[in-house]
């Protein structure tokens, strides 16, 4: 496609020559997201409406080649890589909050508005966007829908499907939809819900309707420091047990106290085994309660220190150290390679205590890093990309961790999504009817397959390989694609 000037030519005419990218060096910053897949697209086309998107696609469709939605590239399981080549359709062109309508409590926006500039727009109104991905700084509210993200508060408030109330979309051959309402309720199948979550293989998104929440009348983050991690993870459970759910409830292992703690400087104790960062929010008699008893629980393990933050900037201190501890890895390695899955909480401890026989089985330490309170772990394999076998063992790592997870009763992913990092493991979950059954939205969407091809069902691609492209080897008929 590098050489088909007409196919170059006729997307230029719909977006303008600044906006299509072809050459071979201006496209290296497309190949790949923030997993370890990298694919070159043969172009990059930056939409700036509705209306060139749907142009762009039927342009795609006429020449038969695969488009692949990208937003601002922090997703981690490759779902934005272009593993078949063929265009990127980036959005981050249509980064306009649209509408705030504060009798009703919702936003319309484009798909390339930061997560947490709509909490920016809105806060003035006294609302909020709960959904808060660790990079919410970055990543696009169109990649929250593509991979149903979480974040922190997601253990109150649910992931993103919880709060998207409609719509609208571009089908493979061009034609633009609405899917949902401004409303919680609507009759009919929930195409907006199907939509959620399918990782840019059905529709690509132009506009999202999302639901805002009141800003709580009060706010308190807990500090709970532990020596080990094991007492860290009976707190856990103790909290749980005791019938509280706190809006947050985080868990981050020595490795990443150690990374955090050089980068942000939030004061935890040297020598610390793990720490729980808890928040509860809400009225403020019911979040001086809580607190309390949070902290009653947390005492009853024996903390290395409890502390309690009410004012904004330590608030703010604490939670730095949290969402910024991914980056701060980079001061113990030069990659990390993150796993994504879920357990029961009950399984917590067990399934940690397997994860450092894995890394020592690998010789490769993995930083730990959850959201504690609904059992999704966030294992970070570090490691030196430089080095083919330390790729190799922590891809070995990474697929030992997801085989124990769905083994304790688990998940592949909570919230990143399957794209190609997963896609090989799905079988632990789901039989060839189940897959098949899924794989077929894709024809009754009539995608022809040129939508993200190659993505969340097994296709041969093997990460234990260590294989940047991937191979295609169920093509043809009875194939998942």
């Amino acid at each position: 496609m590098n050489g088909d000037k007409g196919l170059i030519g006729e997307l230029e005419a719909v977006v303008g020559t600044d906006y299509v990218v072809s050459r071979s060096q201006d496209l290296v910053v497309y190949e790949y997201d923030g997993s370890v897949d990298k694919a070159m697209p043969a172009a990059v086309v930056l939409p700036s409406s509705t209306d060139e998107v749907s142009a762009v696609v039927a342009i795609a469709a006429r020449h038969g080649v695969p488009v692949v939605a990208r937003g601002a590239g922090t997703g981690l399981s490759g779902g934005a890589v272009a593993q078949h080549g063929g265009i990127v359709l980036a959005v981050t062109r249509m980064n306009h909050i649209i509408e705030i309508d504060t009798i009703n409590s919702l936003a319309v926006v484009e798909p390339g508005v930061i997560n947490l500039d709509i909490s920016h727009a809105a806060a003035v109104h006294g609302l909020y966007f709960a959904p808060d991905p660790s990079s919410q700084r970055a990543c696009t509210i169109g990649g929250n829908v593509a991979e149903n993200s979480g974040g922190p508060h997601c253990l109150a408030y649910g992931v993103t499907t919880n709060h998207v109330l409609g719509m609208e979309v571009v089908f493979a051959d061009g034609s633009v939809h609405s899917l949902g309402d401004r409303t919680r309720e609507t009759v009919g199948y929930d195409l907006r819900g199907t939509i959620i979550g399918s990782e840019g293989t059905l529709a690509i998104v132009t506009k999202i309707v999302v639901r805002l929440l009141k800003e709580p009348e009060a706010v308190r983050t807990l500090l709970a420091v532990y020596s080990t991690i094991e007492d860290a993870s009976s707190a856990v459970s103790g909290i749980i047990a005791a019938g509280i759910v706190p809006a947050a409830l985080e868990m981050m292992d020595s490795l990443c106290i150690e990374a955090a703690e050089e980068s942000v400087h939030a004061g935890y104790p040297k020598g610390a085994g793990a720490v729980l960062l808890v928040e509860v929010d809400g009225l403020a008699e019911a979040v001086e309660e809580e607190a309390a008893e949070i902290e009653s629980v947390c005492q009853s393990f024996k903390p290395m220190e409890f502390r309690t933050a009410t004012d904004p900037a330590e608030r703010a201190r604490l939670w730095a150290a949290r969402k910024g501890v991914l980056g701060a890895l980079g001061r113990l390695a030069p990659n990390y390679y993150l796993v994504d899955g879920t357990i029961p909480r009950t399984r917590l401890l067990e399934v940690l205590s397997a994860i450092e026989e894995i890394s020592e089985s690998v010789d490769l330490p993995i930083a730990n890093l959850l959201h504690a309170g609904d059992g999704n772990l966030h294992p970070a394999v570090l490691f030196d990309e430089r080095d083919p076998d330390e790729l190799r063992r922590a891809l070995h790592a990474g697929g030992e961790i997801l085989k124990l997870c769905v083994a304790s009763g688990g998940v592949l992913s909570g919230e990143h999504g399957i794209g190609l990092e997963k896609q090989e493991y799905m079988p632990l979950m789901f039989s060839d009817a189940d897959m098949h059954a899924m794989a077929g939205l894709a024809d009754a969407f009539e995608t022809g397959g040129r939508f993200n091809p190659g993505k969340i069902f097994p296709t041969g691609h093997k990460h234990e390989l260590g294989s940047q492209a991937g191979s295609v080897s169920r093509l043809g008929a009875g194939a998942y694609l």
